[in-house]
């Protein structure tokens, strides 16, 4: 079996994956209505959005096909993450680098492949989004542009579950903050579980995503500091009068 070429930033590609959480998931209605749009829009019976992992590639959606995966060597999208532009392969049964795969070879038969990368920000390519026919087809112009933008729009629901995966998380971090601290009543530190006493920062950052910055508030500028707080009142009086 001929091995899939491999993109030049394959390690960082594949943790960008990871990043997403969505390999083997529930098949979701949005990725699910895209592909239906991608089939509707190419004229073509099977359509599918794919996820190239280290030795496969699984479908998160996919019309027309039964299968959920495939190995990665067996894959067209293998050669779609390679390039920024849109694949297409009219005659597969032509085309020696898919001529001798079993999608081709046997069933479903594969002939017609056009598959639009899934490009991050970053510029990851993490899958493809994917027109196909099992008869030799040719797209029009504005078929590919419609491709690619509904390929745009997968991105954008990857990146809105990304972002809600961390925003969950974030608030699981948040929550060990409710309920009684044990702080010290001099020096104000926090007695984390393990009965370790450190200082209200450093245990709020080991917490939760939040930093810290150090002021002084107006109360405790005046107590301390009074001549410092007259100074600053009186620059505000002068401020307000111009």
């Amino acid at each position: 079996m001929k091995k899939a070429p491999q993109p030049g930033n394959e390690a960082a590609r594949l943790k960008a994956l990871d990043q997403y959480r969505i390999l083997d998931t529930a098949p979701e209605r949005a990725f699910n209505d895209i592909i239906e749009l991608a089939s509707f829009i190419c004229k073509t019976p099977i359509a599918f959005m794919s996820l190239v992992a280290e030795d496969r590639q699984w479908f998160k959606a996919a019309k027309g096909i039964e299968l959920n995966q495939t190995p990665r060597d067996d894959a067209f999208c293998a050669y779609t993450i390679l390039k920024p532009e849109v694949l297409i392969v009219e005659d597969a049964a032509k085309d020696e680098r898919f001529a001798r795969i079993p999608l081709v070879k046997g069933h479903p038969g594969f002939r017609f492949y056009a598959g639009a990368p899934l490009v991050t920000r970053e510029g990851y390519a993490l899958g493809s989004l994917c027109a196909v026919d099992t008869r030799p087809h040719q797209l029009e112009e504005a078929q590919v542009r419609a491709l690619e933008a509904l390929a745009r729009t997968v991105v954008s629901e990857l990146e809105l579950r990304r972002v809600s995966n961390e925003l969950r998380e974030a608030a699981a971090k948040i929550k060990t903050l409710h309920g009684l601290l044990p702080i010290c009543s001099y020096c104000k530190g926090v007695r984390d579980d393990e009965g370790y006493w450190q200082s209200v920062e450093a245990y709020v950052e080991s917490h939760s995503e939040a930093h810290f910055t150090h002021g002084i508030c107006p109360s405790c500028l005046e107590k301390h500091y009074p001549e410092l707080a007259h100074q600053k009142q009186a620059a505000a009086r002068a401020a307000a009068d111009t």
